[in-house]
């Protein structure tokens, strides 16, 4: 069986075999005035069918609005774009600002693109954090953790083809059932970084999104808390890595693109208040932002992770930076895929 198989469980839910997954992740920002965004499209949606084709597992999309170098505000018309270029990659989203959207609207297209992709997609869902969003879709920052929680619930009753109606704090639905439902029921992911959030994900979610390594023992801690079993827990691990046969000579042409990613996520607020902005590629590193491994380092890396760590279905990686091109992010996700994917699958778990 293959990391892009599936199993059933009784529920009717899919989660992906138990052999680790590797996969890519994009947030598909184009900063580069000078490409288009159609061409940029049709390459990246290339490179992912070529992804696969070398072996990579998953593929991770993100959300954001009203920005400039157009990140992406529609994961889930990608996301079927994508379904339709691939075969056995498995396509999430990590994640959607679910509190910015009406539920049934998420369970509806989520369910459609679980029956596009013959089950093969996941939906990550968080409470966000950048004021500006909520504030153009008329929603209170502040009420993000009853709207996400409320939301999840809404999702799973309309996936399971409830016609009960719903009458919350947040949200007030009718009596009617949300069509078509995905016939493999996708997991319910969530995302976190601020231990409440996290231990909120532990209770709700059918696993957790893990953008920082370090939060990944908190989200077991809150399973135990909770009285749920930690082996039991599922988490999918984004990694903040750059990995090459010279990931320092990559970083030299590639740092200032981390730059603007990472500055602009602490301009938004994503790390919390007060975050001072980077000044220079090269406090990225000595902060740990962004790790550079070849091939010698990410090995033994990754597989003590996966050892360690068990619950880790998945780890995906960036696969290129807000304005590096198409074929700069290839080159890594060729050595990944050729160097370091085969020797950490094959590695004693």
């Amino acid at each position: 069986m293959t990391c892009g198989s599936t199993l059933p469980t009784l529920s009717g839910m899919t989660v992906p075999s138990t052999t680790p997954a590797f996969g890519l992740w994009y947030d598909f920002r184009n900063p580069d005035p000078d490409r288009p965004f159609g061409r940029f499209y049709s390459d990246a949606l290339d490179q992912i069918a070529w992804a696969e084709q070398r072996g990579l597992d998953s593929v991770w999309l993100t959300e954001h609005h009203f920005c400039d170098d157009g990140y992406s505000p529609s994961p889930f018309v990608l996301g079927a774009a994508i379904a339709t270029r691939t075969s056995r990659m498995r396509v999430g989203t990590n994640l959607i600002v679910s509190p910015l959207h009406d539920p049934v609207r998420l369970a509806e297209d989520a369910a459609t693109l679980s029956l596009l992709s013959g089950g093969r997609f996941d939906l990550g869902v968080g409470q966000g954090y950048w004021e500006r969003e909520f504030e153009a879709f008329g929603r209170n920052i502040r009420n993000r953790p009853s709207l996400l929680e409320e939301g999840v619930e809404v999702i799973r009753r309309a996936w399971a083809g409830s016609a009960d109606g719903f009458d919350g704090k947040r949200y007030s639905l009718p009596a009617l059932p949300v069509t078509p439902q995905p016939e493999q029921t996708p997991q319910l992911l969530v995302g976190a970084l601020a231990d409440p959030a996290i231990e909120r994900a532990a209770r709700i979610a059918d696993g957790f999104l893990s953008t920082q390594n370090p939060h990944q023992a908190s989200y077991l801690a809150a399973l135990e808390r909770l009285g749920k079993d930690p082996a039991e827990g599922r988490i999918y691990a984004g990694q903040w890595t750059v990995i090459a046969e010279d990931p320092e000579e990559v970083w030299s042409r590639i740092g200032t693109h981390a730059l603007y990613q990472l500055n602009n996520y602490i301009s938004w607020g994503a790390f919390g208040p007060g975050v001072p902005q980077f000044t220079d590629p090269s406090q990225i590193v000595e902060a740990g932002a962004f790790t550079l491994m070849d091939a010698g380092t990410a090995v033994p890396f990754l597989t003590d992770l996966l050892r360690t760590t068990p619950q880790i279905k998945d780890v995906h990686f960036w696969a290129m930076l807000p304005g590096e091109s198409v074929d700069s992010g290839s080159e890594r996700i060729a050595y990944l895929a050729d160097k370091v994917v085969p020797a950490v699958k094959d590695a004693p778990q």
